[in-house]
């Protein structure tokens, strides 16, 4: 074996080695040697299977594991040689080139280490900002967001007409070939007009129908109807309209505040400080998301000069062309897998992305190792849980499916990063509340 070990920068090695085809020959006899103790094969006894049997069976797997193993000579060789410490390397390192030149192969490889940084005074990365106030207004909108979730429908007294978002009771009969058909009639039925519970036209036509009327509309059912004997049918629908409910939102007082508050002696002011802290909290969110946090994130890039281990790099430009790839049409696509310049150029879009992206992830670690920020797995499944249930999801498959694509660290990495950035900008005190 010959060895040749070049440094390229400070996270990065190159390694040019030789080995002796008649090593790896050796390797693999001595695998399949061993292997022939062990293996189990139709006709004949444990342990006195022939090496060649073996090798016949198993050739190209032993062939591999022979060359691995070759391979896992020439790498510690190269630590030994560079004086890398194992737990120094990142990811698996990179084959640049593995030919065969038949009496010797011939390989290059990348070998990646963790960047070594030097935080320094890192207090200036934090913007100057104004802490978000809550108006009067909103404060008062928020409130009556409050009580419009605690409305209860309540029977109109007026005799107005039945209107968009009212509640109407009523009876309705299904008329088919002038047939009811099964499944089509139920009596003081409440629908709340708008919310498109059934089949498109049904409720539009009920609009402006007054208490104790009668009407016969018609609808079409959609092609796609899962009763086959309705699909596209047109068809007869008797109302009757029995009543009109409307949501009546509560007074804003200390009975609300108690139902809202879920305290028995909570009051109004109470009320108001929890709208206030709503919308103040909003607010804070929103300019942490569209300005402090890439602010941050563009000073860190520009603070932090260093090597970033290519393996790492490349990784994440492959991330990146696989989601811009979502967006390209299907002639796009197949032109990029045909030229390997257009691929190239695909790659060179998304490069510096990429690169910001990772060094960015490892200046956060660094930093929240610095301020002891941690995230943990209770944390995590509680961020899922909540998309989850936002998304009508069922949470466990979730996180299954987040596990299963390896995408918690991702996860993670951003809660960290969240935690990490709120706490230098002060926006929160330690206990969660606003500072």
């Amino acid at each position: 074996m010959t060895l040749n070990v070049e440094k390229l920068d400070n996270a990065n090695y190159k390694v040019d080695a030789t080995i002796d085809s008649k090593d790896i020959s050796t390797r693999l006899e001595k695998m399949a040697k061993e292997a022939s103790k062990s293996v189990k094969v139709d006709g004949f006894r444990k342990g006195k299977v022939p090496v060649a049997v073996v090798k016949k069976m198993y050739g190209e797997k032993l062939q591999q594991d022979a060359e691995s193993e070759a391979v896992g000579e020439v790498l510690n060789a190269a630590y030994k040689e560079a004086s890398i410490k194992i737990e120094d390397v990142i990811g698996n390192p990179t084959f640049e080139k593995f030919e065969d030149k038949g009496e010797t192969k011939e390989l290059e490889l990348i070998i990646s280490l963790k960047p070594n940084i030097d935080l320094g005074d890192y207090s200036d990365i934090t913007p100057e900002f104004d802490k978000p106030e809550a108006s009067e207004d909103e404060i008062n909108e928020e409130l009556d967001s409050i009580a419009t979730r605690y409305a209860k429908a309540k029977s109109i007294e007026d005799d107005r007409a039945l209107e968009n978002d009212n509640i109407a009771v009523f009876d309705f009969k299904g008329i088919l070939d002038g047939e009811a058909f099964e499944g089509g009639s139920a009596e003081n039925y409440e629908l709340k007009i708008g919310s498109n519970q059934f089949i498109p036209g049904f409720e539009e036509q009920l609009v402006g129908m007054k208490k104790s009327e009668e009407k016969t509309i018609k609808v079409t059912f959609p092609e796609d109807y899962q009763a086959a004997n309705l699909k596209g049918k047109e068809v007869d629908f008797e109302i009757k309209l029995h009543d009109i409910k409307a949501d009546v939102k509560p007074e804003i007082d200390e009975d609300l505040a108690k139902k809202a508050l879920a305290k028995e002696d909570a009051t109004l002011e109470e009320l108001k400080d929890q709208a206030k802290n709503i919308v103040t909290d909003s607010k804070v969110r929103k300019l942490y998301e569209d300005e402090l946090k890439p602010k941050i994130l563009e000073k860190l890039i520009e603070k932090y000069q260093f090597d970033l281990p290519r393996n790492i790099v490349d990784q994440e430009i492959d991330n990146l062309v696989n989601q811009k790839a979502q967006t390209l049409s299907a002639e796009e696509i197949e032109e990029v897998k045909k030229s390997e310049d257009k691929l190239n150029e695909l790659r060179d879009s998304v490069r510096e992305d990429a690169t910001n992206s990772v060094k960015a992830t490892f200046i956060v670690d660094v930093l929240s190792k610095a301020e002891n920020i941690e995230v943990s797995d209770a944390e995590i499944s509680q961020v899922l849980y909540y998309e989850a249930m936002m998304a009508g999801q069922d949470p466990q498959q979730l996180i299954e499916y987040y596990q299963t694509n390896n995408l918690i660290p991702v996860v993670k990495m951003g809660m960290m990063e969240d935690k990490l950035f709120t706490k230098l900008l002060k926006l929160y005190k330690e206990d969660g509340v606003e500072a």
